[in-house]
């Protein structure tokens, strides 16, 4: 390239950073009518057609889902230049009531390619952070080209476009203008041949070294929603711009892909592979095969070691388990078997059971953390450390990781929800249904060190105790229901799953475990592959639990809403209930009790109290006593217990359930009150302060030294390990 043709193309370049080089920023309204879905899209409120999607699956059908799509794929692999040369056939069914002249197509690894992308602008406009924040250096940016699309032979006219009002320089949507319009109910094929540049790994896909995770990495369709489907009152086009924080929405269907890689490399992806390997040239080519699906990952690397199998039998057959890690982590194969082998049986019974035959646990090497903790269908990346001793911080990362990544398989893959706008459906609710596993493992967090053990100091917390120090329960910003990008920060975003899941614990505390239980059944039954909303998911905890007031104040409060809760004891007085000094009327006569008769009878009345009961005990008096507990509200009204504890070992509970931003309560006892207590059962793990839930008569700090310690100890470990998932 001659120096004039490079000056040519710097300026181009920064022409395009600066919003400049697109062909068309936003798309104009397409010939056929069909709008995009909104860019503030974000809870739905509006159940969904019960015929949405083609209705419940039965299991009676051909396919388990409605499968929309198929994709057959010839993908080869060059590790050295990190690079995807890849022929793709598109099959689309148009499931609409009239024709459709234009689709759109999603290209997110063009996420990677440069500063302009949405992704990268959010993350440096909006100092939005990113998992490890690991930077990317020159000749490290990936991308993907068109190179060739035809519908029928004919070639199909394309641009870039922003479905969302991003940067005119995102090329992560493009339009394509089809030569033969789709007729309603019929199925076209486009032809595409697409080049991928793999990234360094960093945002869930890339390579390090001869490692390679190939994720997000095909020209992929978007979803064409109908009325009565995720609020949708008129077709539209559900295809958003790949933003930092977003993750993936796609139809099911049918994925058929070849994969030609050198001979030597190890590869596990999504599906059952067909047969053996073809061997010739030096390359080996895999075929792999899974239908209802709505994604399909992959990974190749020479430096794996012998894979680890494993078998789960259950209800729909044997499901055949590998988990695949390099040498450095072979201590870590064995633990994520056991924790996929674990989540199969809990998802399945908890849930629904396993419908496909196979999952691919991928460990990855050292320094390619980014790859680690992400899903896609019947295949995820778990997380890899040194030491994985049981009982071990590291190890219960390890096992929760596993557990959380398979989990997505059902919240993510076999649900569907669109993670771009209602990702507490997918996030937040697998980290709620991972906690209760991890509650029924009883397997709690350890968070003490080595030397902390030798001087049998613990540090430990219940799993879902942990939710609540990434929750941000003192000033939550966004309600758990707003889409992917529309945050105050990332530390919002993140709320999505621990806030989610504290506001799922609270309520399964009002509701009951199996109330719970029959709702999440109810729901995985009815909307498996068939894409719910947060509406859909309501109405599922509604029917099943027979308490709509309950179900609809929480989703109004937190997740349509944004709500702090945040209920203390400000003051606990307990006083001898004694005569006291004025006049009265004896006998037709005025007297008047002073001081010194009033100290005089109550000593004798003392004196008579206990030889009448020699054996009393010492908190046992002749006078009764009257307590004052004083409550205070600075956030949203719900439900409380406050529970007072009286010297004879006695206690009295009640229920506060107003409207009230505070309260008193009088308790008249035979014995002196010591201490107070809201929520004694820990049922509400949305309150901000625990510490200031007690309150004794007497000075006592073993509350706040128990949550201090604990605060301390874990609040930096857990917050990693939940930005990273």
């Amino acid at each position: 390239m001659t120096t004039i043709a490079q000056g040519r193309l710097v300026q181009w370049g920064l022409a395009c950073v600066l919003g400049a080089c697109a062909m068309a920023a936003t798309a104009a309204t397409p010939p056929d009518g069909i709008p995009f879905a909104s860019p503030q899209a974000a809870a739905v409120s509006v159940p969904s057609a019960p015929n949405a999607w083609g209705g419940a699956r039965t299991g009676s059908e051909a396919t388990l889902s409605d499968r929309v799509v198929a994709y057959r794929i010839h993908a080869t692999l060059d590790p050295v230049k990190h690079t995807v040369t890849g022929k793709q056939q598109l099959t689309w069914r148009n499931r609409s009531d009239r024709p459709v002249s234009v689709v759109y197509l999603h290209l997110y690894l063009n996420a990677f390619e440069g500063p302009g992308s949405t992704f990268n602008t959010e993350q440096r406009e909006l100092k939005f952070g990113f998992r490890s924040e690991v930077k990317t250096k020159e000749g490290e940016w990936g991308y993907t080209r068109l190179q060739r699309v035809e519908q029928g032979g004919a070639t199909v006219k394309w641009r870039y476009v922003h479905p969302d009002g991003g940067p005119a320089t995102d090329r992560t949507v493009v339009r394509l203008d089809l030569p033969q319009s789709v007729a309603p109910g019929a199925s076209t094929t486009l032809d595409i041949d697409f080049f991928d540049q793999l990234p360094r790994v960093s945002a869930r896909t890339g390579y390090f070294g001869t490692f390679h995770l190939i994720a997000q990495w095909f020209p992929k369709i978007g979803v064409l929603e109908l009325p009565g489907e995720r609020g949708a009152t008129a077709p539209r086009w559900n295809v958003h711009e790949f933003h930092l924080h977003s993750e993936f929405y796609a139809d099911f269907g049918e994925y058929d892909v070849t994969l030609t890689v050198p001979k030597g490399y190890t590869v596990g992806a999504t599906g059952e592979e067909q047969g053996a390997p073809a061997e010739k040239n030096g390359m080996v080519s895999h075929r792999f095969v899974q239908g209802d699906v709505h994604d399909f990952a992959w990974t190749a690397d020479k430096r794996y070691a012998k894979p680890l199998d494993g078998v789960y039998h259950g209800a729909n057959g044997p499901v055949k388990v590998r988990v695949l890690y390099p040498a450095e982590y072979a201590s870590n194969a064995q633990p994520v078997l056991q924790a996929t082998l674990d989540s199969l049986k809990y998802f399945s019974e908890t849930l629904g059971a396993y419908p496909y035959r196979t999952v691919t646990a991928v460990i990855p090497p050292f320094r390619a953390d980014e790859a680690g903790g992400m899903e896609y269908p019947t295949f995820f990346t778990a997380a890899s450390y040194k030491d994985v001793t049981p009982g071990t911080l590291d190890r219960y990362s390890l096992d929760f990781v596993t557990i959380h990544e398979f989990g997505h398989g059902y919240f993510y893959g076999l649900l569907a929800s669109n993670e771009f706008e209602e990702p507490m459906l997918d996030e937040g609710m697998n980290q709620y249904w991972n906690q209760r596993m991890l509650r029924e493992r009883k397997q709690d967090i350890d968070a003490s060190t080595w030397w902390m053990r030798k001087l049998g100091i613990h540090v430990g917390m219940n799993s879902f105790e942990s939710e609540r120090m990434g929750a941000m329960l003192g000033e939550p910003a966004d309600p758990l229901g707003e889409n992917s990008w529309h945050r105050l920060s990332s530390t919002s975003y993140f709320t999505v799953y621990s806030r989610t899941a504290s506001t799922m614990h609270d309520l399964e505390a009002q509701l009951g475990k199996e109330a719970i239980e029959r709702a999440f059944k109810l729901y995985y039954a009815r909307w498996k592959f068939r894409h719910p909303s947060i509406a859909d998911l309501r109405e599922a905890l509604i029917e099943a639990s027979g308490r709509r007031e309950v179900v609809e104040r929480v989703f109004a409060q937190q997740v349509y809403g944004v709500n702090k809760v945040d209920d203390r004891i400000v003051e606990i007085k307990s006083t001898e209930i004694l005569p006291q000094p004025g006049s009265v009327e004896f006998k037709g006569k005025r007297v008047e009790l002073t001081s010194t008769l009033l100290d005089k009878a109550i000593e004798n009345v003392r004196e008579r109290w206990k030889k009448a009961h020699p054996k009393a005990k010492p908190e046992e008096g002749a006078f009764p006593y009257r307590t004052h507990v004083t409550v205070r509200r600075s956030g949203v009204a719900l439900p409380q217990t406050l529970r007072v504890k009286f010297a004879d070992g006695t206690s009295q509970t009640l229920r506060w359930d107003d409207q009230r931003r505070w309260a008193r309560f009088a308790f008249t006892t035979r014995s002196k009150a010591v201490s107070a207590e809201i929520d004694p059962e820990r049922r509400v793990f949305l309150d901000r302060d625990k510490v200031d839930n007690s309150r004794t008569v007497e000075s006592n700090g073993a509350a706040s030294r128990r949550w201090g310690s604990d605060f301390a100890a874990l609040l930096q470990s857990l917050y990693s390990l939940l930005v990273t998932l």
